[in-house]
């Protein structure tokens, strides 16, 4: 997962305008802004990027009893400026891009890493946005310079296959925001700001998994908007779209776009009502719930806002109708939400926010109120600021 998440040139607007407070959390693990079912709050293994001066680095954490306990040998030092990572299916491998290339890390016992090589599994100084296939296979990335690759990976080893070669597809030149591969390995998403977002048809069984050359992007909603965030729901019934200015608003005009997954064959066919309101102005991350029935979005800037928000919606289906409805408010965020993630086990949702205070927000699941999201926690995930500006989970 990434944003990598993700709206770049609008986030990096955002970051200069707003300073994170200096030391709002000082030591990782410490904790506040408890409010329900919070006393034994836990997790699976999650990794953040940390961007910052002094702390580029892998931290690995999980959550113990609301604690914020680091796997063994984390926080893991990188060479050069992060911008994505992503974790295998098999939870055997960890990939993190940098500007200097694409690098493998082993997953050893409790999340603890290790690299792999010194040298890169593959140099692109740009990948922007990358996820590993369902087949453990091909690590498919988007890069900045404006190309779409798929990397043939060892599912054994997680290094690049010996037998296999890597496949280039221009997107247009145009740098690209995010990707995400459908869960039936069909099918790539790639949202590319302001052309829209292209759908790449995509065969893991092939040699060459992906076609020559893409189609028509699916075209913004709105004037002057942006896709930055896309996501499939897990059993490929939806998938969607963040896009800037979708909506027509004096408010927060971002908007969630949902779109019929088996529509894809012709033109394809957005849910009735979407555009649905984000809550905010840049959906940067968009999380649709392991179960499928709940999707939620972080938005990186909100209106009259000094943090972002994150917003959720109930999926319903009545045969092959699919309707999305908002749920009740919004919860808090730190400053320039970045990325969301839900944890293994599927007790919580973390939030990431480059801009700190704090640096890691978690979302414990409502106990009475279906779907609903709760302030659990709010953690440091280093030395204040770090920049936290990714989040992978196991």
């Amino acid at each position: 997962m990434k944003m990598d998440r993700n709206a770049r040139l609008i986030l990096l607007t955002a970051m200069l305008l707003i300073t994170g407070c200096k030391n709002f959390f000082n030591v990782p693990g410490s904790g506040s802004g408890c409010t329900t079912n919070c006393t034994t709050v836990s997790s699976g293994v999650f990794y953040v990027l940390n961007s910052s001066a002094g702390q580029v680095q892998i931290a690995g954490f999980s959550l113990v009893k609301n604690t914020l306990t680091p796997v063994t040998g984390s926080p893991y030092t990188l060479s050069s400026g992060p911008y994505a990572i992503a974790v295998a299916p098999n939870n055997s491998f960890l990939y993190v891009s940098t500007q200097s290339g694409i690098f493998l890390y082993t997953i050893g016992s409790g999340g603890a890493l290790t690299l792999a090589s010194a040298t890169p599994v593959f140099k692109d100084f740009s990948a922007y946005t990358m996820q590993v296939d369902a087949t453990d296979s091909w690590l498919v990335e988007a890069s900045g310079s404006g190309y779409l690759y798929a990397i043939p990976i060892d599912p054994a080893t997680g290094k690049l296959a010996t037998a296999g070669i890597v496949q280039q597809v221009p997107l247009s030149l145009i740098a690209p925001h995010q990707l995400a591969i459908s869960p039936d390995n069909k099918n790539v998403f790639v949202a590319l700001g302001g052309t829209g977002t292209v759908v790449v048809p995509f065969a893991a069984a092939n040699a060459n998994p992906l076609p020559a050359s893409v189609g028509t992007p699916i075209a913004v909603k709105g004037t002057g908007g942006a896709a930055i965030s896309v996501a499939v729901d897990p059993t490929s019934r939806l998938f969607y779209i963040g896009e800037i200015s979708a909506l027509s608003s004096s408010g927060n005009t971002g908007g969630l776009r949902a779109f019929l997954y088996s529509s894809l064959s012709g033109t394809p066919t957005e849910v009735t009502g979407s555009p649905f309101a984000s809550a905010g102005l840049t959906p940067v991350s968009i999380l649709p719930s392991a179960s499928g029935a709940y999707v939620y979005v972080a938005n990186a800037t909100a209106s009259s806002s000094s943090t972002g928000s994150v917003s959720g919606f109930a999926v319903t289906a009545t045969g092959t109708t699919y309707a999305l409805s908002a749920l009740a408010g919004t919860v808090s965020t730190g400053t320039t939400p970045a990325g969301l993630a839900e944890d293994s086990t599927g007790t919580v949702v973390l939030l990431v926010n480059s801009g700190g205070n704090p640096d890691l927000n978690v979302y414990s699941f409502d106990a009475t109120t279906p779907g609903k999201l709760d302030a659990a926690l709010s953690l440091s995930t280093g030395t204040d600021p770090v920049g936290a500006k990714a989040i992978a989970a196991q």
